[in-house]
């Protein structure tokens, strides 16, 4: 490993209206090295990359590239000094072949007319210099998540990256495509590039970098090393407090099935069979976690559930015995449904409504808030500020507008909505999607203390930690069917990352 730093970022200070975004923050990176950049949702992450990517001009600071102070003003400025970024949403044409992707933007020897067999050429010398195993003849719609991340980075080596930002990238891997990430990444640095990894998957930090720095709040909190600290001590070191990463689980006797799910079948939006023959039980007093890569048809069993979403002839979707097959929302939930969307700001909350008006939602009818027939705004008040209080929703007031708040206090406000109509069956999509550890800490929480007093979940995520860290039995989503069920005293991460991956 080079010991001279290839980037250096010097007391970077960004400011935005009513924002500090950076604080003076120094941060480096040498060849040769992963140097991990960590912290919780508006710690500063993305603003200092933007920066370094020539989205964004410091206030002060500098940026100095192989010890030179480098002027950055945009992405092309950032690609022609050889920094390179894979973003969390991948920039590629479907219809596009990979040569076609690798080459959009790009001079050719050919003037107007791209020499693609020379593209492809050079694509295959990635390849096999990297480990990237992709055919740059095959659409782009043809490949799965990780051949299409490894066509970003070729991208990026194409383009001759000597330093390599990536955005959680391994958001919608399975546990099996994350491993061959990590060999391509210790190639990469084995040949001197540097890298800048970008996670909230603690396990994952600890077993690829050398170094980690720690921001919050716009400042750093801390520099270390995988040798020098645990999961614990870095979950602390991003919230400045202690956090329970995992929420203690009582033994609990199953009750009887609340939701059950019989040969259900879905089609989703382009008229195609998104969720095939499904069946499944969720018992009082359980946890079951649906696992999979975003796709697999979790989304549209979900609205099916909920009632927003109509299901094929023969399915059947019960709760306590109640037959909701062709239910409507406003249905389901009478019968004790609780429902926490994967897109909250679409399907949760009404992001111009105040923070008072969307806890209210779904009970605005209730006699309890009213009198003489009129809103009695009085208890209105008193329950929303009660539910505030109990959910620790972070708000300067009732009236706030609701799309003010962070991610996670939109989604505790969700939960408190949902959670205080005292349910039966708990739909939880997603539920810590975007939001910070102490948000997510307080939402599993929740979800545990439901279990305990015997209400049934089902939980949705594409987060394999949060699964195995909740759940009590795991199903594994693919291609819409149940390849797989464990009991989570016996599962692996191999095993479902098998499953996961249709095998």
């Amino acid at each position: 490993m080079k010991t001279a730093p290839l980037l250096e970022m010097r007391n970077i200070t960004k400011r935005f209206p009513g924002v500090l975004a950076n604080d003076n923050v120094s941060f480096d990176v040498r060849g040769g090295e992963v140097h991990t950049l960590l912290g919780e949702n508006g710690a500063g992450k993305s603003t200092l990359m933007k920066i370094l990517f020539g989205l964004y001009q410091p206030d002060s600071g500098e940026v100095r590239l192989r010890g030179e102070v480098a002027s950055i003003t945009s992405p092309t400025s950032a690609i022609e000094k050889r920094v390179g970024m894979v973003h969390q949403h991948f920039m590629l044409v479907p219809t596009l072949t990979v040569a076609e992707n690798v080459a959009l933007g790009l001079p050719s020897a050919r003037g107007f007319r791209t020499d693609l067999d020379a593209v492809s050429a050079r694509i295959l010398e990635i390849s096999e210099q990297y480990g990237l195993s992709v055919d740059p003849g095959i659409e782009i719609w043809k490949l799965s998540v990780g051949e299409r991340q490894r066509v970003e980075i070729i991208k990026a080596l194409y383009r001759d990256a000597e330093l390599l930002v990536l955005d959680e990238p391994t958001a919608v891997l399975t546990p099996q495509e994350v491993d061959d990430l990590f060999v391509i990444l210790r190639q990469m640095t084995a040949n001197d590039t540097g890298i800048v990894f970008i996670s909230h998957k603690l396990h994952e930090v600890l077993e690829l970098s050398d170094r980690i720095t720690v921001l919050r709040n716009g400042r750093v909190t801390g520099y270390t090393t995988p040798a020098e600290a645990n999961r614990q001590q870095l979950a602390e070191m991003m919230v400045g407090r202690e956090v329970n990463l995992s929420p203690d689980k009582p033994h609990v006797d199953l009750g009887l099935a609340r939701l059950q799910l019989r040969h259900v079948s879905v089609k989703g939006d382009r008229g195609t069979m998104a969720v095939n023959n499904v069946s499944l039980d969720v018992h009082a007093g359980e946890i079951v976690g649906i696992a999979g890569v975003s796709g697999n048809g979790q989304r549209e069993l979900a609205e099916t559930i909920a009632g927003l979403r109509p299901a094929e002839a023969g399915s059947s979707v019960t709760i306590d015995d109640i037959d909701l097959t062709k239910a409507n929302p406003s249905q389901t939930r009478a019968v004790g449904l609780a429902y926490v969307p994967e897109e909250r700001m679409k399907d949760g909350a009404v992001g111009d409504f105040e923070v008072s008006e969307n806890l209210l939602l779904i009970n605005h009818g209730d006699p309890r808030f009213r009198s003489r027939g009129l809103f009695d705004f009085a208890k209105i008040r008193e329950h929303c500020q009660r539910l505030v209080d109990q959910f620790s929703v972070k708000t300067p007031s009732l009236s706030t507008k609701t799309s003010a708040l962070s991610g996670g206090n939109i989604q505790k406000l969700i939960m408190a909505r949902e959670l205080d109509s005292k349910p039966s069956v708990i739909l939880a999509a997603q539920p810590t999607r975007g939001v910070d550890i102490g948000a997510a800490e307080y939402i599993h929480a929740e979800l545990v203390q439901q279990r305990n007093v015997g209400v049934a979940i089902l939980m949705i995520s594409e987060d394999l930690d949060e699964i195995l860290g909740l759940a009590d039995r795991i199903a594994v989503m693919f291609e819409g069917q149940l390849v797989a069920m464990v009991d989570r005293t016996s599962a692996t991460r191999e095993e479902l990352g098998l499953a996961m991956a249709g095998g």
